[in-house]
């Protein structure tokens, strides 16, 4: 269920007052920083399926109908229910744990865009807006941010969660200049627009990755400790959550810090940053509790197949037989090619990125410089410094298996001789 403030934020809600998760005695319940009043409200008590179907039960609910006879079209809520799901007549859908699984790639590209958007004050992204500072002023908190009257216009005093022109600038040179693994991630420098500052057109797993990898990392030169820490913090938690493997003590840890998180977030962001998929992030490690590791349910594979599934459409018309016609060719083109010999198959064409090195390229003896590797781009003479000499000797020597067969030797020959001289001493 959630926990829906009590105010409206110009015509919408906002899903602040996490508040209440904390403890009764915790010194921000009395704080006035976050929404301009004392928290005392109990944490929401999660109702099991029975208790929810008993509640439905009790409940009437209108009749929606587009027949002109039927008067009232609206849906009304009752105890925060607008209708009674249909699922609940299934004999075992109340007692399931879990009833609806919430995505934490849709989560994390919203959370990443109101960030972003925010960040860098991108117009229609950007949750910093004239009725933002509105919703302050009427909340009577932060009057550093209210609106200030110059001649006949109002002007928004800079925020400390937002970046400069100049460091926008700077921002997106770095995720420029930024170089990844081969198919790690898509090439995000494509969405980065350097003078103007922007990024649009990012995809979800290049939100995944700005989130998990980018974003704590290059906003740490230009924003406050207190709101690049915050913004770092809530990073961790989604990184954390996605491991790959994890136990039941960290989702634990994970459940009492993301409270935490999202009440720092409220001391520094406006209200309308929080949406509802910004509150959602509160019952992703219940959730990873009962299905497991976030990457055996998140919908990735699923949207990958549905592309693939996508390109097979010729005919517009009837997607259906052309799905059907496309895969049953790709199943058998895939059975035949591993019966075909001496043609390029998909099991037999060269890697992507061919590694392989040929036995008379290698320069010199040492088994350091037979690694497969292959450079990337053309090759370029320059003259080294008197460091980097020194590092690549060391790395050389210790990285060596000639050098470290000749330790080794060196080794047992200062044993033997300190065994000798032990015994002609002892003697």
């Amino acid at each position: 269920m959630s926990d829906r403030s009590s105010f409206g934020i110009r015509g919408r809600i906002s899903f602040m007052g996490h508040r209440r998760y904390l403890p009764q005695n915790h010194v921000w319940r009395r704080s006035r920083l976050h929404d301009g009043k004392v928290e005392r409200k109990a944490p929401l008590v999660v109702m099991n399926g029975d208790e929810i179907l008993e509640q439905l039960d009790q409940l009437e609910f209108p009749v929606i109908s587009k027949h002109p006879s039927i008067q009232d079209k609206k849906r009304k809520r009752a105890l925060n229910w607008t209708k009674k799901s249909i699922f609940f007549n299934l004999p075992y859908w109340s007692r399931l744990l879990l009833r609806h699984k919430l995505d934490v790639m849709h989560i994390e590209k919203n959370v990443c865009d109101n960030l972003i958007g925010t960040l860098l004050n991108i117009e229609g992204k950007t949750k910093d807006t004239t009725n933002t500072r509105l919703d302050l002023q009427d909340l009577k908190i932060r009057k550093d941010l209210h609106l200030v009257e110059v001649g006949n216009r109002l002007v928004k005093p800079h925020a400390s969660y937002t970046l400069t022109t100049s460091e926008r600038v700077e921002f997106c040179k770095f995720l420029k200049s930024v170089k990844f693994p081969d198919g790690f991630v898509s090439n995000i420098s494509r969405c980065v627009h350097e003078r103007e500052g922007k990024i649009s057109g990012l995809k979800t797993h290049d939100c995944h990755v700005l989130l998990h990898r980018l974003l704590p990392i290059g906003i740490r030169a230009f924003l406050p400790k207190n709101v690049y820490t915050a913004i770092t913090k809530l990073c961790n938690f989604f990184r954390d959550l996605c491991a790959r493997t994890i136990r039941v003590s960290d989702l634990d840890r994970l459940q009492a810090d993301i409270i935490i998180i999202l009440c720092k977030l409220e001391r520094i962001f406006p209200p309308a940053f929080f949406s509802v998929m910004v509150h959602l992030a509160v019952h992703l490690p219940y959730e990873t509790k009962i299905t497991g590791p976030v990457s055996y349910s998140w919908i990735y594979p699923i949207e990958r197949s549905l592309r693939t599934l996508k390109q097979y459409v010729r005919n517009k018309a009837r997607p259906e037989g052309s799905i059907a016609e496309g895969y049953v060719m790709n199943e058998s083109s895939t059975f035949c090619s591993r019966y075909l010999r001496g043609i390029e198959t998909r099991f037999t064409r060269d890697e992507r990125n061919d590694d392989t090195i040929v036995e008379n390229e290698v320069i010199g003896d040492f088994e350091i410089f037979k690694q497969k590797v292959r450079p990337l781009g053309a090759s370029s003479v320059r003259a080294i410094s008197e460091e980097e000499k020194r590092l690549f000797h060391l790395y050389i020597l210790n990285n060596a298996d000639e050098n470290i067969r000749v330790s080794q030797v060196s080794i047992f020959i200062i044993f033997v001789i300190f065994k000798y001289l032990l015994y002609i001493v002892l003697t």
